[in-house]
């Protein structure tokens, strides 16, 4: 595709503006109750005043912004602005710890951060500042720039080591078709730093459609949002779906105007996915796999999964492999490592900065490092990520595995399964877990009851830990090495219960 191809996403705006004027271009669902709806052309007018703002700071064409405002408004208006100046966004988790942004940004060197921080660099742009430019000049910035990459994709990665992803992402606005179909409205319910969130809403919005923006996801107002709004898609995460498969009364819920719902990123528990295919039609369900270094993209519709339960689908733009540690294929049915091939033949979609960014193998093939099998007939199974993966007594374990047993179970409201260092096991399965009700949760020895029951002795959690909450982010992740690290090893008491 030539450079020539398409409309900056600056001018893709204002186009839009022209056309469907006051018409809602997004209502965002603020994290205290209150509802916000832009037309198009007040998003267009709040673009262009921002832009005004970030180019008196010093932002220009070719430069790079880091954005680490919330999922409201002013992030979307203020990556629209750094566009119409042909600049490119760096989207942060509000919520970083300073240690951590200041990591990132000493990788990514913005010329401007946007964020609410206390304690942020000098020269840091608030979400005050963004939002006193009203009385900005609100026509558009002069020239007709494009930014060299709309996103960059920040990541601490599993192991806590920062690194910035940089794919292919030229900022001309090109019809497509994606797991999210023109014309529809979109529900986005992941955080806007986040790949799924970006998504959602971006270029929903480049191609004219509305977006119903959630600032911070609560499964019952998520499906309140639904009933009023009737969006036809939305993009969720594994935690996510499973919160509002817990709500009670769900299956009297309306989800009749979603034509397509897509789960991506961690496994889904299988009675998470089966109460979702009686909530929308198992055609309008869709799985999916991939990452954001855009090394290919796995996929299936729920009624494939049906025939095949347990899958994330068959390459859609990639072939799939299998492979042991040594780099040979596995026939069907056997776990090892998932390497995806893009059948386009593009040999380096991305690149890392703050890491090496991996070569890839013999033919173009490239590895996130989890693990997989393959069915017979080429769909895949996704096992969890090798660094993740728990060796106790010399038998390997999968902490996704034994999260969704127990995530089954009525009184768990969320689970984590990571290793612990052992003298008998050398590393021992240790569940932590948040129970729906902190005043009186479950047993250890129920738990591990009821894990005996669906999982292999080796898989059964030696221990149990309960918390008031897991420290997931917004986006739904939680790290588990981190997790693992924070734990010395403890003597579990005598009813299987550590510290």
């Amino acid at each position: 595709m030539g450079a020539d191809v398409g409309i900056p996403y600056g001018r893709r705006l204002t186009e839009l503006a022209g056309e469907l004027g006051e018409a809602p271009a997004l209502v965002v669902a603020a994290a205290d109750g209150s509802e916000q709806t832009l037309g198009w052309t007040a998003l267009e007018r709040r673009a262009n005043q921002v832009a005004h703002l970030l180019a008196r700071a010093g932002v220009a064409e070719g430069d790079l912004l880091a954005v680490g405002l919330p999922s409201n408004a002013e992030h979307v208006v203020t990556t629209f602005a750094a566009w119409k100046l042909g600049a490119a966004v760096l989207p942060l988790r509000p919520e970083l710890p300073g240690w951590e942004r200041d990591r990132l940004l000493a990788l990514a060197t913005p010329r401007l951060l946007v964020g609410d921080w206390a304690d942020a660099p000098a020269g840091t742009l608030t979400l005050a500042d963004v939002r006193v430019t009203t009385g900005e000049d609100d026509g558009p910035p002069p020239g007709d720039p494009v930014p060299p990459y709309a996103r960059l994709i920040a990541t601490s990665g599993s192991t806590g080591t920062p690194k910035i992803i940089v794919a292919p992402s030229l900022g001309r606005y090109v019809p497509t078709t994606t797991v999210i179909d023109a014309g529809q409205s979109v529900l986005a319910v992941c955080p806007l730093y986040h790949t799924n969130g970006f998504a959602s809403c971006f270029p929903t919005l480049l191609g004219g459609d509305p977006v119903v923006l959630v600032e911070k996801f609560d499964a019952a107002r998520v499906v309140d949002l639904i009933e009023r709004y009737r969006p036809s898609a939305a993009i969720m995460v594994p935690t996510m779906l499973q919160r509002i498969a817990r709500l009670d009364g769900v299956r009297d819920r309306d989800f009749s105007s979603l034509q397509r719902v897509v789960y991506g990123a961690a496994v889904l528990p299988e009675w998470v996915t089966r109460i979702w295919l009686e909530l929308v039609p198992p055609e309008r369900f869709m799985f999916t796999y991939g990452g954001s270094e855009g090394l290919g993209i796995v996929a299936c519709t729920g009624r494939e999964w049906l025939d095949h339960p347990g899958t994330t689908g068959r390459g859609a733009d990639c072939d799939i492999a299998i492979r042991d540690a040594g780099g040979r294929d596995l026939p069907p049915g056997e776990v090892g490592e998932i390497w995806l091939r893009l059948r386009s033949g593009e040999a380096d979609p991305f690149r890392y900065v703050g890491a090496e960014t991996p070569a890839p193998a013999d033919g173009g093939w490239r590895s996130f490092g989890d693990m997989g099998r393959l069915d017979a007939d080429g769909f895949l199974y996704i096992a969890d990520r090798r660094q993740d993966m728990i060796v106790t007594g010399g038998v390997n374990v999968f902490p996704a595995e034994v999260e969704a047993a127990l995530s089954e179970h009525p009184e768990v409201a969320d689970v984590a399964v990571i290793g612990v260092p052992d003298p008998e096991w050398q590393r021992a399965v240790h569940a932590i877990v948040q129970p729906r009700s902190w005043a009186a949760p479950p047993s250890a020895a129920d738990l591990r009851a009821w894990c005996k029951e669906r999982l292999s002795g080796p898989k059964v959690p030696k221990a149990f830990e309960f918390v008031e909450e897991l420290p997931r982010t917004s986006a739904g992740k939680i790290n588990r090495s981190r997790l693992a690290a924070e734990r010395e090893p403890v003597a579990a008491g005598p009813d299987g219960v550590r510290g």
